[in-house]
């Protein structure tokens, strides 16, 4: 049978979501604990991969294998076995033709900045302490430049080969709760540290190092050396995923 997990966890003592031979990460973790409830290896093919340091809360992940223990069990089972930092939320049986990445439709990350003169030691591991202040207004209004369909090479860093790097940003939400920022951003897909980028470009449009047009100019030119930097990897979240059903 083919079972869909849904998990959130906390990529802080991790290398990323995929298995690597000499680096802890998500995929070995949990692939190591369904072995030891299954008593076989089987491979877990997660929605996408995260970086190293980057957490996620709703990821999907689907693998092939025939269990005892019952689907409503599986999770509670799983978390057993499982570090404090991952935890599995729901198992349910899907189509044998589903598979977590190709059959996904969109995906949503969230990156979250502490715009404060001073750090905040709870949230060291879940945001990007920048202590200048950041013109918010001005952020808001260059966001709306990413919606719609584009090419983003300009905003993606060397390490993965994609057939396009054309991408469509379905929604952008920024907020502000006192001295927290959140960038909200749902896509069609991602390239590598895409979504890093796009807060970074947008960290710059508050520092005002640009300003209104600038990103779509930058969009047009597929220079990844005009936009902003790709901001550090502890503020950054996946919060959402969608299945063409859905």
């Amino acid at each position: 049978m083919n079972v869909l997990l849904t998990l959130d966890y906390m990529g802080t003592a991790y290398h990323g979501w995929q298995r690597q031979s000499n680096a802890r990460t998500v995929q070995a973790t949990l692939e190591d604990a369904l072995e030891s409830l299954i008593g076989a290896h089987v491979p877990i093919i997660g929605c996408g991969r995260t970086d190293a340091g980057v957490h996620a809360r709703g990821y999907t992940a689907n693998f092939r294998a025939d269990t005892t223990i019952p689907l409503d069990r599986l999770p509670l089972a799983l978390n057993a076995q499982l570090p404090d930092d991952i935890v599995v939320r729901n198992a349910e049986i899907v189509p044998d033709d589903f598979h977590a990445v190709f059959s996904c439709a969109a995906k949503e990350y969230t990156y979250t900045i502490l715009n404060s003169h001073l750090r905040d030691p709870f949230l060291g591991d879940r945001s990007m302490h920048i202590p200048s202040p950041l013109d918010f207004g001005a952020m808001l209004e260059c966001a709306a430049e990413f919606l719609g369909e584009h090419d983003f090479a300009a905003f993606r860093s060397v390490g993965s080969n994609v057939k396009t790097t054309v991408r469509t940003v379905c929604e952008i939400e920024l907020r502000q709760d006192g001295s927290l920022i959140t960038i909200r951003i749902k896509a069609s897909g991602f390239l590598y540290n895409m979504a890093r980028a796009m807060a970074g470009t947008l960290v710059w449009t508050g520092l005002g190092k640009l300003r209104s047009g600038d990103i779509t100019a930058i969009i047009g030119s597929g220079d990844r050396t005009l936009a902003g930097p790709t901001l550090e990897p502890q503020g950054l979240c996946m919060t959402g995923v969608w299945y063409n059903a859905q």
